[in-house]
């Protein structure tokens, strides 16, 4: 009987977990990062096969997507705050996904009559399409913004409710599922449209874009009625809302004369006050995401991403130049997805051994340790590493029109954020035999041991952050802090490509790697400044377990 018992409640267990809010939300996550993981791999395929294997259309998309991002990610916030959970996700889960499809239409349209548009109104016609393909995905991008603050950084917070160590077992889980469909995703649509068509390809996308859709729609609904705090949803002060186009009237009224007063005063301030509004909302943003007590912290993941030390178009044309094939490259993509998973376990066991602000500086310290090996590498045998060759040499060959006797890189497939590169080179743009003999493996084989290695202390340490962030900003700003923080990471994101734009041959590359470092200590060194306000001299004395709290607190040492 009572091995009859354990089994019933065992599989009442296992019933209960697949129907839980927290399941719901880990297959919810999945299925979204599964298509955009798709369609960010697809696109950049799609834009550089139709202008004829050149990175033009590429290079306008991710400059488009960081440009706004940069300059929409307050306002997207700010959106996300001010209305109700449900709407907001579901709004931008229907808008993220109708532009997927919408574009996977357009693009099959302009695949399968690509010569005939070429030639109606002298090619302006498909100069319009392309257009109007990089609008819809932008859109798309910006939705998916919203939907990633939404999820990600509220909804996870409100199903976790007060209990730290589950918020943080179910961000690591949630980083797994983004390391794991960042893997898989593109290789399933890669290889459909090696053996099919892009035609296919974007025809297997909007028809996978609109099934998921359909179901993503329902397990949000299903979260939102299992967990009725979602309903409850802090904002900022209805009072405040209301008295603002009163103020603003009155403003108005001590300007004006008597008799414009008489005539309409009000929609003259409401109107006044309605269009300023997006730039009040960005300078607010901005203005409260420095006042945070995690500004810091947040400050120190940013530049994190001023770095050319990742797995990305610009590694990977680099490894190029240096004697590694396309089967070699897998296998290091490989083995840095493996890390990063190492990275997001590391958290929970460290976090739940030595508080929450002990891990982000534990990370970074490990993060920086294995990064001196790409350090090691730019003075190591077989490096390309050159100061008498200019770093500029290459720009400036291009801009006057003559020819560079530098090795050329060609162009990758990767993923949207990649696009930027110029340096950007896969095994279908490069022909092995054409890849430079190196004398020593040594130097590039340093690198990639420092990459990878270091894969597991980054992935902690966003891990870290991205929780002091859901644990210490209000409720009410949770969304506008996070838009911001997306724009920081943008940012830097962008001017790391245009340093690789700048100086892009390989003698010049060592360069980089000393300036992505120094970027990347200067960000830990904010983050040790952050914690050291926060803990002071305990912060090495040792490292207590996490008390699991009663009530969620905003003050720092209290979740540490």
């Amino acid at each position: 009987m009572e091995s009859g018992g354990s089994r019933k409640r065992c599989s009442g267990a296992v019933r209960d977990f697949f129907t839980s809010a927290k399941f719901l939300i880990y297959l919810g996550h999945a299925l979204s990062t599964w298509g955009d993981r798709m369609w960010h791999f697809a696109v950049a395929v799609f834009l550089v096969e139709l202008y004829g294997n050149s990175l033009l259309l590429s290079a306008v998309y991710g400059l488009v997507v960081a440009g706004s991002v940069l300059l929409l990610g307050a306002i997207i916030g700010d959106w996300v705050d001010r209305n109700p959970r449900l709407k907001v996700a579901q709004t931008s889960l229907v808008v993220q996904n109708c532009a997927v499809i919408l574009c996977g239409v357009l693009l099959m349209v302009v695949f399968h009559f690509q010569e005939p548009l070429k030639e109606l109104y002298s090619g302006w016609l498909l100069t319009t399409c392309y257009i109007v393909v990089i609008t819809v995905a932008n859109v798309a991008n910006l939705a998916s913004t919203a939907t990633s603050i939404t999820i990600q950084r509220d909804w996870v917070v409100v199903v976790a409710g007060e209990d730290r160590s589950k918020l943080a077992d179910m961000n690591a889980t949630v980083r797994i599922i983004d390391q794991l469909t960042n893997i898989l995703a593109p290789m399933l649509v890669g290889q459909i449209m090696a053996f099919s068509s892009h035609f296919i390809g974007c025809g297997f996308i909007s028809g996978w874009n609109l099934c998921s859709m359909c179901l993503e729609y329902y397990l949000l609904w299903k979260v939102y009625q299992k967990t009725p705090a979602l309903a409850a949803k802090a904002g900022r002060k209805d009072e405040e809302l209301e008295l603002r186009p009163l103020n603003a009237q009155r403003e108005c009224e001590n300007t004006v004369k008597p008799q414009e007063v008489e005539t309409e005063p009000w929609d003259e301030a409401g109107l006044c006050y309605r269009m300023s509004e997006p730039f009040r909302t960005f300078r607010e943003g901005w203005v409260s995401y420095y006042q945070q007590p995690i500004f810091l912290a947040g400050m120190s993941l940013a530049f994190l991403y001023m770095t050319v030390l990742g797995f990305d178009c610009i590694t990977t044309g680099y490894a190029y130049t240096q004697g590694l094939n396309g089967s070699v490259l897998s296998l290091l993509m490989g083995a840095s997805a493996i890390c990063g998973i190492f990275g997001t376990v590391a958290f929970t066991w460290i976090r739940r051994h030595c508080g929450l602000v002990r891990t982000g500086f534990v990370s970074g310290a490990a993060q920086l340790s294995c990064l001196l090996l790409c350090v090691a590498s730019v003075f190591a045998p077989g490096s390309p590493f050159d100061l008498s060759v200019s770093p500029f040499q290459d720009l400036v060959s291009r801009l006057l029109g003559s020819p560079s006797p530098l090795p050329e890189i060609g162009p990758t497939e990767e993923t949207a954020r990649s696009t930027l590169g110029l340096l950007n080179a896969t095994a279908e743009a490069v022909d092995l035999e054409d890849v430079r003999m190196v004398d020593s493996y040594l130097s590039v084989g340093l690198l990639f041991t420092g990459v990878i290695a270091a894969r597991v202390g980054l992935w902690s340490f966003d891990l870290t952050v991205t929780q002091l962030i859901q644990e210490n900003v209000i409720e009410s700003e949770r969304g506008v802090i996070n838009g911001v923080q997306n724009s920081m990471n943008y940012l830097l994101d962008l001017l790391h490509f245009i340093m690789v734009i700048v100086a892009p041959n390989p003698e010049a590359f060592g360069l980089l790697v000393i300036i992505s470092v120094s970027f990347v200590t200067v960000g830990h060194l904010m983050y040790f400044r952050f914690a050291y306000k926060s803990l002071g001299r305990r912060l090495f004395l040792r490292c207590s377990p996490e008390v699991k709290p009663t009530t969620r607190t905003p003050s720092l040492p209290a979740s540490v």
